[in-house]
């Protein structure tokens, strides 16, 4: 049983980013992913506060600088998009910028494919995959991130103020 954290999109936007890690952490995130388009590395030790793994975004330009912060913070960078295996589910992630990505990831069937670059929360499933998007912490009518429970294999969204 564990619970993930899911973040995308928070665009620098460190204050806002530090609620949202709070509040995954008071509602008992283990792990979080951010889903990319971080754009600073202010934003990696926030997020560094727990474990976490992360993938570049259309907006993350500096990748050397951002890959130095996830190493430090001690973060997992999966690139543009990953596959990594928490509490025996299968978790693909990338930002969903590059349609190529997302059907590489998709066409392993992993139990969950989770991404960004909209900034529009979505949760539906297709054959075996459940897509998760948390929506974003900038330029989103509601800045959200989501918490997915993979015992009850429950997702809820968070509004973050």
């Amino acid at each position: 049983m564990m619970r993930i954290g899911i973040l995308s999109d928070t665009h620098d936007q460190l204050a806002r980013t530090a609620r949202a890690v709070a509040m995954l952490g008071e509602a008992g995130a283990e792990v979080l992913i951010h889903c990319g388009d971080l754009t600073g590395t202010d934003i990696v030790h926030e997020c560094g506060v727990h474990p976490c793994y992360f993938v570049f975004g259309n907006n993350d330009f500096d990748e050397d600088a951002l890959r130095a912060a996830m190493n430090l913070a001690g973060g997992v960078c999966l690139g543009v998009g990953g596959e990594i295996t928490l509490d025996g589910k299968r978790i693909a992630v990338t930002h969903g910028d590059v349609i190529r990505d997302v059907k590489r990831l998709t066409a392993a069937a992993p139990d969950y494919l989770l991404f960004g670059h909209t900034h529009v929360r979505i949760d539906h499933r297709e054959g075996p995959v459940r897509y998760v998007n948390p929506g974003a912490l900038h330029r989103a009518g509601e800045h959200t991130v989501a918490l997915l429970d993979t015992a009850t294999d429950e997702v809820t969204f968070l509004r973050v103020r």
